[in-house]
Protein backbone atom coordinates (compact mmCIF):
# COMPACT_ATOMS: atom_id res chain seq x y z
CA UNK A 1 0.00 0.00 0.00
CA UNK A 2 1.49 3.04 -0.89
CA UNK A 3 2.68 6.01 1.75
CA UNK A 4 -0.03 8.47 2.77
CA UNK A 5 0.48 12.58 2.08
CA UNK A 6 -1.31 14.34 4.95
CA UNK A 7 -0.31 17.85 6.13
CA UNK A 8 2.43 18.64 8.16
CA UNK A 9 4.10 15.24 7.19
CA UNK A 10 7.61 15.75 5.83
CA UNK A 11 8.87 13.30 3.74
CA UNK A 12 12.35 12.84 2.47
CA UNK A 13 13.08 8.74 2.00
CA UNK A 14 15.34 9.33 -0.88
CA UNK A 15 18.47 10.97 0.31
CA UNK A 16 21.40 9.80 2.86
CA UNK A 17 22.28 11.28 6.20
CA UNK A 18 24.38 14.67 5.50
CA UNK A 19 25.67 17.11 8.30
CA UNK A 20 25.90 19.84 6.57
CA UNK A 21 22.89 22.00 6.18
CA UNK A 22 23.41 23.41 2.71
CA UNK A 23 24.61 20.72 0.37
CA UNK A 24 22.77 17.02 0.80
CA UNK A 25 23.00 14.72 -1.77
CA UNK A 26 20.70 12.94 -3.68
CA UNK A 27 20.62 9.44 -2.91
CA UNK A 28 18.45 7.15 -0.72
CA UNK A 29 19.50 6.29 2.84
CA UNK A 30 19.62 3.46 4.39
CA UNK A 31 17.01 3.64 7.15
CA UNK A 32 17.11 0.31 8.86
CA UNK A 33 21.22 1.08 9.96
CA UNK A 34 19.95 4.60 11.58
CA UNK A 35 19.45 4.76 15.02
CA UNK A 36 16.56 6.78 16.38
CA UNK A 37 18.84 9.85 17.57
CA UNK A 38 20.53 9.65 13.45
CA UNK A 39 16.89 9.99 12.31
CA UNK A 40 16.14 12.32 14.32
CA UNK A 41 19.45 14.55 13.74
CA UNK A 42 19.08 13.91 9.97
CA UNK A 43 15.52 14.90 9.66
CA UNK A 44 16.04 17.91 11.64
CA UNK A 45 19.18 18.92 9.44
CA UNK A 46 16.74 18.00 6.17
CA UNK A 47 13.80 20.78 7.55
CA UNK A 48 16.27 23.52 8.51
CA UNK A 49 17.84 22.82 5.29
CA UNK A 50 14.46 23.11 3.02
CA UNK A 51 13.36 26.11 5.51
CA UNK A 52 16.86 27.90 4.92
CA UNK A 53 16.39 27.58 0.86
CA UNK A 54 12.26 28.28 1.17
CA UNK A 55 13.45 31.86 2.86
CA UNK A 56 16.12 32.68 0.22
CA UNK A 57 12.63 32.17 -2.64
CA UNK A 58 10.64 34.49 -0.07
CA UNK A 59 13.07 36.94 0.13
CA UNK A 60 13.93 36.75 -4.21
CA UNK A 61 10.54 37.66 -4.77
CA UNK A 62 10.02 40.16 -2.28
CA UNK A 63 7.52 38.20 -0.17
CA UNK A 64 6.68 38.73 3.78
CA UNK A 65 4.14 35.73 6.07
CA UNK A 66 2.13 37.87 7.98
CA UNK A 67 2.91 38.41 11.82
CA UNK A 68 0.06 35.90 13.81
CA UNK A 69 -0.97 35.35 16.81
CA UNK A 70 -0.44 31.36 18.05
CA UNK A 71 -2.81 28.89 16.82
CA UNK A 72 -4.09 28.03 20.15
CA UNK A 73 -5.47 31.96 20.50
CA UNK A 74 -6.00 32.78 16.92
CA UNK A 75 -9.78 34.13 16.30
CA UNK A 76 -9.40 32.62 12.76
CA UNK A 77 -9.57 29.51 14.26
CA UNK A 78 -12.81 27.38 14.22
CA UNK A 79 -14.28 26.67 17.56
CA UNK A 80 -14.64 22.64 17.11
CA UNK A 81 -10.90 22.34 16.24
CA UNK A 82 -9.04 20.28 19.50
CA UNK A 83 -5.21 19.69 19.29
CA UNK A 84 -3.66 16.41 19.88
CA UNK A 85 -0.96 15.57 22.55
CA UNK A 86 2.39 15.97 21.04
CA UNK A 87 1.25 17.20 17.68
CA UNK A 88 1.24 20.71 16.07
CA UNK A 89 -1.76 19.51 14.14
CA UNK A 90 -5.22 20.32 15.11
CA UNK A 91 -8.42 17.69 15.00
CA UNK A 92 -12.52 17.95 14.21
CA UNK A 93 -14.83 15.31 15.62
CA UNK A 94 -14.17 13.24 12.20
CA UNK A 95 -10.64 12.95 12.67
CA UNK A 96 -9.79 15.32 9.73
CA UNK A 97 -6.45 17.05 10.27
CA UNK A 98 -6.54 20.61 10.25
CA UNK A 99 -3.60 23.32 10.32
CA UNK A 100 -2.85 26.80 9.71
CA UNK A 101 -0.91 27.85 6.77
CA UNK A 102 1.81 30.67 7.07
CA UNK A 103 -0.43 32.56 5.63
CA UNK A 104 -3.16 32.47 8.05
CA UNK A 105 -5.58 30.33 6.61
CA UNK A 106 -7.30 27.24 8.45
CA UNK A 107 -7.66 24.07 6.54
CA UNK A 108 -11.28 23.64 5.68
CA UNK A 109 -13.85 20.58 4.96
CA UNK A 110 -16.82 22.53 5.05
CA UNK A 111 -17.95 21.90 1.49
CA UNK A 112 -20.53 25.00 2.33
CA UNK A 113 -17.18 27.25 2.38
CA UNK A 114 -15.14 25.35 -0.09
CA UNK A 115 -17.01 27.92 -2.74
CA UNK A 116 -16.18 31.45 -3.43
CA UNK A 117 -14.12 31.26 -5.93
CA UNK A 118 -13.81 31.50 -10.61
CA UNK A 119 -12.70 29.17 -12.87
CA UNK A 120 -10.49 30.33 -15.78
CA UNK A 121 -11.99 29.32 -19.02
CA UNK A 122 -10.14 26.96 -20.79
CA UNK A 123 -11.53 28.06 -24.33
CA UNK A 124 -11.16 31.19 -24.10
CA UNK A 125 -7.88 32.90 -25.18
CA UNK A 126 -6.04 35.70 -23.38
CA UNK A 127 -6.81 38.18 -25.81
CA UNK A 128 -10.66 37.43 -24.60
CA UNK A 129 -11.52 35.66 -28.45
CA UNK A 130 -13.04 31.56 -27.98
CA UNK A 131 -11.40 28.73 -28.85
CA UNK A 132 -13.99 27.22 -31.56
CA UNK A 133 -12.10 24.32 -33.39
CA UNK A 134 -8.94 22.14 -32.72
CA UNK A 135 -6.83 24.35 -34.76
CA UNK A 136 -7.23 27.40 -32.62
CA UNK A 137 -6.67 25.24 -29.42
CA UNK A 138 -3.25 23.09 -30.82
CA UNK A 139 -1.86 26.92 -32.15
CA UNK A 140 -3.15 29.26 -29.55
CA UNK A 141 -4.72 27.97 -26.40
CA UNK A 142 -2.65 24.98 -25.37
CA UNK A 143 0.97 27.03 -25.84
CA UNK A 144 -0.77 29.59 -23.71
CA UNK A 145 -1.45 27.17 -20.81
CA UNK A 146 1.61 25.53 -20.86
CA UNK A 147 3.71 28.53 -20.95
CA UNK A 148 1.39 29.56 -17.93
CA UNK A 149 2.01 26.17 -15.95
CA UNK A 150 5.72 26.10 -16.56
CA UNK A 151 6.84 29.63 -15.43
CA UNK A 152 4.22 30.43 -12.98
CA UNK A 153 3.34 26.57 -11.37
CA UNK A 154 5.81 23.84 -12.30
CA UNK A 155 8.58 25.60 -13.30
CA UNK A 156 10.45 25.49 -17.07
CA UNK A 157 12.92 22.41 -17.87
CA UNK A 158 16.24 23.68 -18.58
CA UNK A 159 17.40 23.56 -22.73
CA UNK A 160 20.79 22.30 -21.40
CA UNK A 161 19.58 19.00 -19.78
CA UNK A 162 22.60 16.31 -19.98
CA UNK A 163 22.97 13.06 -22.02
CA UNK A 164 21.54 9.83 -20.11
CA UNK A 165 22.99 6.23 -21.12
CA UNK A 166 20.17 3.48 -20.03
CA UNK A 167 22.20 0.12 -18.79
CA UNK A 168 20.41 -3.42 -18.33
CA UNK A 169 22.50 -4.45 -15.14
CA UNK A 170 20.43 -7.43 -14.38
CA UNK A 171 18.06 -10.32 -15.84
CA UNK A 172 15.70 -12.62 -14.29
CA UNK A 173 13.62 -14.95 -15.45
CA UNK A 174 11.96 -16.06 -12.21
CA UNK A 175 10.09 -13.03 -11.16
CA UNK A 176 6.90 -13.58 -9.90
CA UNK A 177 6.74 -17.22 -9.55
CA UNK A 178 8.59 -17.27 -13.11
CA UNK A 179 5.50 -15.50 -14.68
CA UNK A 180 7.42 -12.80 -15.51
CA UNK A 181 11.42 -11.38 -16.76
CA UNK A 182 12.54 -8.83 -15.11
CA UNK A 183 15.00 -6.36 -15.71
CA UNK A 184 17.01 -3.85 -13.86
CA UNK A 185 18.06 -0.80 -15.82
CA UNK A 186 20.69 1.54 -15.05
CA UNK A 187 20.30 5.41 -16.77
CA UNK A 188 23.54 6.99 -16.09
CA UNK A 189 23.16 10.58 -16.57
CA UNK A 190 26.26 12.40 -17.29
CA UNK A 191 27.70 14.59 -14.56
CA UNK A 192 31.19 15.88 -15.70
CA UNK A 193 29.98 19.08 -15.40
CA UNK A 194 29.22 19.29 -11.91
CA UNK A 195 30.43 15.81 -10.77
CA UNK A 196 29.46 16.37 -7.21
CA UNK A 197 26.22 15.74 -8.17
CA UNK A 198 25.30 12.26 -9.08
CA UNK A 199 21.69 11.54 -10.12
CA UNK A 200 20.83 8.79 -11.79
CA UNK A 201 17.38 7.12 -13.42
CA UNK A 202 17.11 3.58 -11.86
CA UNK A 203 14.14 1.39 -12.56
CA UNK A 204 12.86 -2.04 -13.22
CA UNK A 205 10.74 -3.90 -16.02
CA UNK A 206 8.59 -6.69 -15.64
CA UNK A 207 7.41 -8.33 -18.86
CA UNK A 208 5.18 -11.42 -19.44
CA UNK A 209 7.39 -14.29 -20.00
CA UNK A 210 4.17 -15.74 -21.87
CA UNK A 211 4.25 -12.95 -24.21
CA UNK A 212 4.24 -13.83 -27.96
CA UNK A 213 4.96 -10.00 -28.99
CA UNK A 214 4.76 -6.33 -27.79
CA UNK A 215 2.77 -5.61 -25.45
CA UNK A 216 1.44 -2.17 -23.70
CA UNK A 217 3.31 -0.88 -20.48
CA UNK A 218 2.32 1.00 -17.61
CA UNK A 219 5.04 3.02 -15.78
CA UNK A 220 4.56 3.67 -12.42
CA UNK A 221 5.97 6.88 -10.61
CA UNK A 222 7.40 5.68 -7.70
CA UNK A 223 10.11 5.66 -5.08
CA UNK A 224 12.87 3.48 -3.74
CA UNK A 225 11.22 1.15 -1.44
CA UNK A 226 8.86 -1.00 -0.78
CA UNK A 227 8.39 -2.57 -3.86
CA UNK A 228 4.61 -2.32 -5.08
CA UNK A 229 4.24 -6.29 -5.77
CA UNK A 230 0.66 -6.00 -5.69
CA UNK A 231 0.38 -3.79 -8.48
CA UNK A 232 3.22 -5.30 -10.23
CA UNK A 233 1.60 -8.46 -9.94
CA UNK A 234 -2.01 -7.26 -10.95
CA UNK A 235 -0.39 -5.69 -14.41
CA UNK A 236 1.18 -9.16 -15.17
CA UNK A 237 -2.04 -11.03 -14.70
CA UNK A 238 -3.81 -8.26 -17.36
CA UNK A 239 -0.70 -9.40 -20.02
CA UNK A 240 0.69 -6.16 -19.71
CA UNK A 241 4.27 -5.15 -18.77
CA UNK A 242 4.99 -2.64 -15.80
CA UNK A 243 8.03 -0.97 -14.97
CA UNK A 244 8.69 1.19 -11.61
CA UNK A 245 10.69 4.38 -11.75
CA UNK A 246 12.94 5.53 -8.62
CA UNK A 247 12.05 9.06 -8.45
CA UNK A 248 14.46 10.23 -5.90
CA UNK A 249 17.37 8.88 -7.49
CA UNK A 250 16.54 11.55 -10.12
CA UNK A 251 16.20 14.28 -7.45
CA UNK A 252 15.41 14.37 -3.51
CA UNK A 253 11.80 15.36 -2.24
CA UNK A 254 12.96 17.78 -0.56
CA UNK A 255 14.33 21.75 -0.60
CA UNK A 256 17.52 20.58 1.18
CA UNK A 257 18.27 18.28 -2.01
CA UNK A 258 17.80 21.52 -4.93
CA UNK A 259 21.63 21.81 -4.84
CA UNK A 260 22.11 18.32 -5.54
CA UNK A 261 20.12 16.01 -8.03
CA UNK A 262 19.28 16.85 -11.61
CA UNK A 263 17.98 20.37 -10.57
CA UNK A 264 21.82 20.68 -9.08
CA UNK A 265 23.60 19.19 -11.78
CA UNK A 266 22.26 21.72 -14.27
CA UNK A 267 22.42 24.76 -11.89
CA UNK A 268 26.08 23.60 -11.12
CA UNK A 269 24.79 24.32 -7.41
CA UNK A 270 23.58 27.41 -7.44
CA UNK A 271 20.29 28.69 -6.53
CA UNK A 272 17.08 28.08 -8.93
CA UNK A 273 15.77 30.73 -11.07
CA UNK A 274 12.10 31.42 -9.99
CA UNK A 275 10.69 30.35 -13.10
CA UNK A 276 13.35 27.15 -12.87
CA UNK A 277 11.92 23.26 -12.80
CA UNK A 278 10.62 22.36 -9.12
CA UNK A 279 11.28 18.80 -7.83
CA UNK A 280 7.92 17.61 -9.98
CA UNK A 281 9.01 19.08 -13.48
CA UNK A 282 12.74 17.51 -12.63
CA UNK A 283 11.02 14.04 -12.09
CA UNK A 284 8.61 14.51 -15.27
CA UNK A 285 12.06 14.85 -17.23
CA UNK A 286 13.43 11.50 -15.58
CA UNK A 287 10.79 9.95 -16.45
CA UNK A 288 10.71 11.45 -20.62
CA UNK A 289 13.97 9.70 -20.26
CA UNK A 290 12.86 6.43 -18.94
CA UNK A 291 9.99 6.43 -21.73
CA UNK A 292 13.45 7.21 -24.48
CA UNK A 293 14.65 3.91 -23.14
CA UNK A 294 11.22 2.25 -23.20
CA UNK A 295 10.65 2.94 -26.82
CA UNK A 296 13.55 1.09 -27.70
CA UNK A 297 12.77 -2.10 -25.77
CA UNK A 298 11.77 -5.00 -28.51
CA UNK A 299 9.29 -6.53 -25.68
CA UNK A 300 6.89 -3.35 -25.42
CA UNK A 301 4.39 -1.54 -27.52
CA UNK A 302 6.10 2.07 -27.90
CA UNK A 303 2.60 3.35 -28.90
CA UNK A 304 1.03 1.62 -25.85
CA UNK A 305 2.91 3.14 -22.72
CA UNK A 306 0.81 4.49 -19.93
CA UNK A 307 1.96 6.54 -16.95
CA UNK A 308 0.34 6.05 -13.56
CA UNK A 309 1.25 7.57 -9.73
CA UNK A 310 -0.20 7.87 -6.70
CA UNK A 311 -0.25 11.13 -4.11
CA UNK A 312 3.13 13.17 -5.13
CA UNK A 313 3.81 10.57 -7.58
CA UNK A 314 0.01 11.32 -9.00
CA UNK A 315 0.50 14.89 -9.79
CA UNK A 316 3.60 14.12 -11.15
CA UNK A 317 1.90 11.51 -13.68
CA UNK A 318 0.09 14.72 -14.46
CA UNK A 319 2.37 16.64 -15.19
CA UNK A 320 4.52 14.30 -17.19
CA UNK A 321 1.75 13.67 -19.81
CA UNK A 322 0.76 17.05 -20.06
CA UNK A 323 4.71 17.99 -21.05
CA UNK A 324 5.22 14.67 -22.97
CA UNK A 325 2.42 13.98 -25.81
CA UNK A 326 4.52 10.22 -26.10
CA UNK A 327 2.27 8.85 -22.40
CA UNK A 328 -0.88 7.36 -23.86
CA UNK A 329 -2.76 7.13 -21.13
CA UNK A 330 -2.85 8.58 -17.18
CA UNK A 331 -3.97 6.98 -14.21
CA UNK A 332 -3.11 9.91 -11.11
CA UNK A 333 -4.99 8.90 -8.02
CA UNK A 334 -5.69 10.86 -5.00
CA UNK A 335 -3.37 13.74 -6.26
CA UNK A 336 -5.10 16.83 -4.75
CA UNK A 337 -4.13 20.08 -5.12
CA UNK A 338 -1.50 21.16 -7.70
CA UNK A 339 -2.32 18.09 -9.45
CA UNK A 340 -6.24 17.21 -10.30
CA UNK A 341 -8.00 18.97 -7.77
CA UNK A 342 -9.24 22.48 -8.08
CA UNK A 343 -6.81 24.91 -6.94
CA UNK A 344 -8.76 27.71 -5.83
CA UNK A 345 -11.25 25.76 -4.31
CA UNK A 346 -10.82 25.57 -0.19
CA UNK A 347 -11.35 22.08 0.72
CA UNK A 348 -8.58 20.02 2.55
CA UNK A 349 -4.89 20.54 0.71
CA UNK A 350 -4.33 24.02 -1.06
CA UNK A 351 -1.65 26.30 -2.53
CA UNK A 352 -1.39 27.50 0.94
CA UNK A 353 0.25 23.89 1.82
CA UNK A 354 1.83 22.93 -1.19
CA UNK A 355 3.50 27.38 -0.88
CA UNK A 356 4.79 26.54 2.38
CA UNK A 357 8.60 25.31 3.62
CA UNK A 358 7.75 21.33 3.59
CA UNK A 359 6.35 21.65 -0.21
CA UNK A 360 7.40 24.86 -2.25
CA UNK A 361 10.56 22.31 -3.76
CA UNK A 362 7.83 20.56 -6.11
CA UNK A 363 7.19 24.12 -7.61
CA UNK A 364 8.40 26.32 -9.07
CA UNK A 365 9.73 29.41 -6.90
CA UNK A 366 7.49 31.90 -8.76
CA UNK A 367 4.76 29.69 -7.26
CA UNK A 368 5.71 30.53 -3.85
CA UNK A 369 3.73 34.03 -4.34
CA UNK A 370 0.67 32.61 -4.89
CA UNK A 371 0.18 31.93 -1.49
CA UNK A 372 -2.65 33.83 0.77
CA UNK A 373 -3.25 35.18 -3.12
CA UNK A 374 -5.11 32.01 -4.44
CA UNK A 375 -7.14 34.14 -6.76
CA UNK A 376 -4.27 35.67 -8.88
CA UNK A 377 -3.20 32.64 -10.02
CA UNK A 378 -3.48 32.18 -13.97
CA UNK A 379 -4.32 28.30 -14.48
CA UNK A 380 -5.86 25.70 -12.62
CA UNK A 381 -6.22 22.05 -12.68
CA UNK A 382 -8.96 21.76 -14.62
CA UNK A 383 -6.73 23.09 -17.38
CA UNK A 384 -3.48 20.75 -16.63
CA UNK A 385 -5.88 17.93 -17.06
CA UNK A 386 -7.06 19.92 -20.77
CA UNK A 387 -3.16 19.74 -21.71
CA UNK A 388 -3.40 15.81 -21.61
CA UNK A 389 -6.58 16.06 -23.90
CA UNK A 390 -7.28 14.13 -26.15
CA UNK A 391 -5.38 11.12 -24.45
CA UNK A 392 -7.25 8.82 -21.79
CA UNK A 393 -7.39 10.47 -18.17
CA UNK A 394 -8.11 8.50 -15.19
CA UNK A 395 -8.69 10.58 -12.24
CA UNK A 396 -9.23 8.84 -8.36
CA UNK A 397 -9.99 9.49 -4.97
CA UNK A 398 -11.47 8.21 -2.10
CA UNK A 399 -14.58 8.66 0.38
CA UNK A 400 -12.16 8.85 3.52
CA UNK A 401 -9.49 11.05 1.83
CA UNK A 402 -10.66 14.62 3.26
CA UNK A 403 -7.40 16.23 2.43
CA UNK A 404 -6.94 15.25 -1.30
CA UNK A 405 -10.47 16.65 -1.95
CA UNK A 406 -11.86 13.97 -4.23
CA UNK A 407 -15.13 16.62 -5.28
CA UNK A 408 -12.39 19.28 -6.01
CA UNK A 409 -10.70 16.44 -8.52
CA UNK A 410 -14.49 15.64 -10.18
CA UNK A 411 -15.44 18.78 -10.79
CA UNK A 412 -11.55 19.62 -12.08
CA UNK A 413 -13.00 16.67 -14.95
CA UNK A 414 -16.26 18.05 -15.23
CA UNK A 415 -14.71 21.50 -16.03
CA UNK A 416 -11.98 19.91 -18.21
CA UNK A 417 -14.20 18.11 -20.33
CA UNK A 418 -15.37 21.01 -22.60
CA UNK A 419 -11.40 20.76 -24.03
CA UNK A 420 -11.86 16.81 -24.86
CA UNK A 421 -15.40 17.28 -26.71
CA UNK A 422 -13.64 19.74 -28.89
CA UNK A 423 -10.75 17.59 -29.60
CA UNK A 424 -13.49 15.14 -31.09
CA UNK A 425 -13.02 12.96 -27.65
CA UNK A 426 -16.13 12.43 -24.62
CA UNK A 427 -15.75 13.68 -21.36
CA UNK A 428 -17.32 13.37 -18.05
CA UNK A 429 -20.91 12.34 -18.89
CA UNK A 430 -22.52 13.66 -16.37
CA UNK A 431 -21.75 17.02 -13.59
CA UNK A 432 -23.50 15.39 -10.62
CA UNK A 433 -20.64 13.89 -8.20
CA UNK A 434 -20.91 9.97 -8.44
CA UNK A 435 -21.88 7.20 -5.17
CA UNK A 436 -18.53 5.87 -3.87
CA UNK A 437 -17.08 2.82 -6.23
CA UNK A 438 -19.37 4.11 -9.01
CA UNK A 439 -16.97 4.44 -12.15
CA UNK A 440 -17.58 6.62 -14.53
CA UNK A 441 -15.39 5.41 -17.49
CA UNK A 442 -17.75 5.06 -20.88
CA UNK A 443 -15.81 8.27 -21.66
CA UNK A 444 -11.85 9.44 -22.57
CA UNK A 445 -11.93 11.13 -19.72
CA UNK A 446 -12.82 9.18 -16.27
CA UNK A 447 -13.46 9.45 -12.70
CA UNK A 448 -13.90 6.76 -10.07
CA UNK A 449 -13.84 8.00 -5.90
CA UNK A 450 -13.39 4.77 -3.63
CA UNK A 451 -14.68 4.19 -0.97
CA UNK A 452 -11.72 4.52 1.68
CA UNK A 453 -8.98 6.33 2.03
CA UNK A 454 -5.53 7.74 0.72
CA UNK A 455 -4.79 4.81 -1.75
CA UNK A 456 -4.70 3.70 -5.54
CA UNK A 457 -5.00 -0.26 -4.72
CA UNK A 458 -8.64 -0.12 -4.88
CA UNK A 459 -8.85 1.39 -8.42
CA UNK A 460 -6.63 -0.85 -10.40
CA UNK A 461 -8.96 -3.39 -11.63
CA UNK A 462 -11.37 -0.54 -13.23
CA UNK A 463 -7.96 1.47 -14.63
CA UNK A 464 -7.04 -1.81 -16.34
CA UNK A 465 -10.81 -2.03 -17.83
CA UNK A 466 -10.25 1.25 -19.10
CA UNK A 467 -7.35 0.80 -20.62
CA UNK A 468 -7.22 -2.88 -22.40
CA UNK A 469 -10.30 -0.51 -24.22
CA UNK A 470 -8.40 2.50 -25.27
CA UNK A 471 -5.61 0.01 -25.89
CA UNK A 472 -7.87 -1.77 -28.24
CA UNK A 473 -8.56 0.82 -30.00
CA UNK A 474 -5.18 1.62 -31.21
CA UNK A 475 -4.53 -1.29 -32.19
Amino acid sequence: MRVNMRPGWFLIPFVVLALTVHRVNAQAPDFQKMTPEERKVYMDKMREASQEDWQRVMNRLNLKLPTLPPPADDPKRPSHLKQKEGSTNWYDDEGNTHVRSGWGNWSNYDEAKAGGYTLPDPLVLKNGKPVKNANSWWKQRRPELLADFLTEIYGNTPKNTPNVTFTVTAVTDTALRSRAIRKTIAGRIDNSRYPSAKPSIDMTLYTPANAKGPVPLIVLVWGAFPTPMVTIDRVISAGWAVAVVNTGAVQMDSGAGLHEGIIGLVSEGKDRKPDEWGVLAAWSWGLSRALDYFETDKAINPKQIGIQGHSRWGKTALLAAATDPRWAIVYASCSGSMGASLEKRNYGETIDNVAGSGEYHWMAGNFVKYGGNWQAMPVDAHELIALIAPRPVFITGGTKDSWSDSHGEFLACVAASPVYELLGKKGLSTTVMPKPDESLMDGDLAFRNHEGGHTDLPDWPVFIELAKKQFKQTN
